[in-house]
């Protein structure tokens, strides 16, 4: 059966992948190749190769591990559609993004570390944030490094709220330093959960999805999840709790230390931070950077550090952080 013509400015000498897709259903076949075919030239300029299908059956020609992750991709989407998921622009273009190619092109997609909720399931998009799950479920204290978009507070919260709904541990501690008001909270008014809550926003907004507004309301009331200033961490000790210090960037090197002596037994620590949003003064290290420096060769502490290349948000996101990337090592330089 003829599958269509092939862009005749390609090389025919190119490997060719041929692929079924089973069921024939014409609906998703519609959703999947999108209107005119966009979805299908969306692939093809992302990973240059070239795209033709008559029905359910496709041909890919083009670079061999090009071609290899486009039948791998087309072949998920479709899975995808199958099981009810809806073919949107925002879901091509999470697919499409350099470290999910990667994982397909390798054949990683497999092995990935589904986080199971009541609420949802999440799905690390990528070889960084599969690496990033897999580390937390490894190891008790854990750094996710890298720009705003790359999922490393969420993807700590999604771990946190299934280990809670496994019984594994009794509570989640949500911790940031408020670098804005010098951790001096005193003139803001309400409680301590609405004094810091401006900066615990990302945190809730990540529980809200997980748990649900109600659910997470009574957890805090009943105090299974806690928040807190860094500040109040001095002193404690946190037996089986999953400990969440986000915007790590902004303590400082005597803050750090403190808070990672907290830990206990049964415990889990998850580290976030960005180091393009240091907020503190310029004379003061800051406690991420000294952290990855002093504890980087340390036994059973995992570090992931994330890139532009996996920024889930959208496309223009990635493009800023790779733009101010490359600004400031311009900058180094001169």
């Amino acid at each position: 059966m003829s599958l269509g013509k092939v862009d005749s400015g390609r090389d025919l000498t190119q490997p060719t992948l041929l692929t079924r897709l089973e069921p024939d259903n014409s609906q998703h076949l519609a959703e999947l190749c999108g209107p005119y075919d966009q979805h299908l030239r969306q692939i093809e300029t992302r990973l240059g190769v070239t795209i033709s299908n008559r029905g359910n059956e496709f041909k890919f020609t083009g670079e061999e591990q090009s071609v290899i992750a486009a039948k791998a991709l087309i072949t998920k989407l479709y899975q995808e559609l199958a099981d009810g998921s809806p073919m949107t622009s925002e879901a091509l273009h999470l697919a499409l993004q350099d470290s999910g190619v990667v994982a397909l092109t390798q054949g990683a997609d497999a092995g990935f570390q589904m986080i199971k909720t009541r609420k949802k399931s999440v799905k690390p998009r990528g070889y960084n944030q599969n690496r990033y799950v897999q580390a937390i479920r490894e190891h008790d204290i854990n750094f996710g490094i890298g720009p705003a978009g790359t999922g490393k507070t969420f993807l700590a919260v999604a771990c946190a709220v299934e280990a809670f709904e496994q019984e594994k541990i009794s509570r989640i501690l949500l911790v940031r330093p408020a670098v804005e008001a010098g951790e001096k909270l005193g003139f803001l008014p309400g409680d301590l959960a609405q004094k810091i809550d401006p900066y615990l926003r990302p945190l809730y907004d990540a529980l809200y999805e997980l748990f649900g507004f109600e659910r997470v309301e009574k957890l805090i009331e009943r105090g299974f999840i806690e928040v807190a200033p860094l500040a109040y961490m001095r002193g404690r000790t946190l037996n089986d709790a999953f400990i969440i210090l986000d915007e790590s960037q902004n303590t400082t090197a005597e803050q750090m230390k403190m808070f990672l002596t907290r830990i206990g037994f049964g415990s889990t620590v998850v580290v976030t931070g960005d180091m393009t949003q240091i907020d503190l003064p310029s004379k003061t290290q800051s406690g991420l950077r000294h952290a990855i420096r002093v504890l980087g060769a340390v036994e059973g502490i995992s570090f992931t550090h994330f890139g532009a290349k996996d920024v889930v948000r959208h496309p223009l996101v990635q493009r800023i952080v790779e733009a101010y990337e490359i600004h400031e090592g311009n900058g180094r330089e001169s």
